[in-house]
């Protein structure tokens, strides 16, 4: 369950009968590792952590308590999607906690990125802590630390359930996809009957939005990025098209750039559109996208986003370019 690195004769998971004795060991595994004790979840809504979810449902049902942190640095109506959706649809006992000015304060002037990282990864930490001692101190934590966290954490970036977690944690971990592909994760997901959009959802970063309001988060760049990528996902649908890109999402550097409005000088900021083709994260490709849909995303992301004047498109693959700019 602890393993840090993927045996070299795991079979790579590419079927659902594969899938199913993956799940059918891992409820084994979770069943041994927890026994009677309740096990706290940090469910962000992605596909991950809902796969966990629903393995640890399955193994140990209502000694799962699922908790969503509203850090501040969630999607545009994220926090309410993973409210109606796994407690109003799923019935999963979800506790949701308001932490944005909590986040947001102990990220105030940080600019380094792996140092965002860490404290992000502590004030979850913290958070769940708390959490924990209203439910009689649950004393194991359930993530979906998937691998290529781990594989990146060695050796690129920090990932605030990884490297960004704090040595003074008093949590045991329950870890079930920890050695698993992103693919892998979907095809256990399918397999166990989760919704199709729950499953192939957008993949997103932990730190979320954190790491896309680049340098020192700003509340003027950080509800721009919010509002862009919420215009770039809304556009990716009207051209149905979400089917075609792997990943996209909208990035805001630390710096400004001249512009032009009503004839008048500004000073405002770029917005960088990314998207990606992936299979595991490991390796990603530029997908094409039509000029006339990034037309269309330029127009109005500088017809409605307070505070831009300029946006980019970012052609760089994985390797060498890392899919996240942070």
């Amino acid at each position: 369950m602890n393993l840090s690195k993927r045996p070299d004769d795991m079979q790579r998971i590419t079927n659902s009968k594969l899938a199913e004795a993956f799940i059918a060991d891992q409820i084994a595994a979770i069943k041994a590792q927890v026994g009677d004790n309740k096990v706290l979840l940090a469910l962000s809504g992605g596909v991950d952590s809902s796969v966990v979810a629903a393995l640890l449902n399955l193994a140990i049902g209502k000694q799962l308590v699922s908790v969503h942190v509203n850090t501040g640095l969630m999607r545009k109506g994220e926090s309410e999607e993973v409210i109606e959706v796994f407690r109003d649809q799923l019935d999963v006992n979800l506790v949701y906690v308001d932490a944005a000015k909590r986040f947001l304060n102990a990220l105030e002037g940080v600019a380094d990125p792996e140092e965002k990282r860490k404290i992000i990864g502590a004030e979850f930490i913290r958070v769940f802590e708390e959490e924990a001692r209203k439910l009689d101190d649950i004393a194991y934590l359930a993530q979906g630390t998937i691998y290529p966290d781990i594989l990146e954490s060695d050796s690129v970036k920090a990932h605030h359930n990884v490297g960004g977690l704090p040595d003074d944690m008093h949590f045991e971990l329950v870890e079930p996809v920890r050695l698993l592909y992103k693919d892998e994760v979907r095809m256990v997901g399918s397999t166990l009957d989760l919704p199709y959009r729950m499953v192939n959802r957008q993949p997103f970063p932990g730190p979320g939005l954190g790491v896309r309001c680049l340098g020192a988060i700003t509340q003027d760049r950080l509800d721009a990025v919010r509002e862009s990528d919420a215009i770039l996902t809304e556009e990716v649908y009207r051209n149905r098209s979400e089917n075609e890109i792997w990943q996209y999402f909208t990035v805001i550097p630390d710096f400004r750039t001249t512009g032009v409005k009503d004839g008048k000088r500004v000073y405002e900021w770029p917005v960088i559109i990314r998207a990606v083709n992936s299979v595991d994260a490991m390796e990603a490709s530029i997908p094409p996208i039509p000029h006339t849909m990034l037309n269309r995303i330029t127009r109005r992301i500088l017809e409605e986003v307070p505070g831009v004047c300029r946006v980019l498109y970012d052609l760089s693959p994985k390797p060498p370019s890392t899919i996240e700019w942070e």
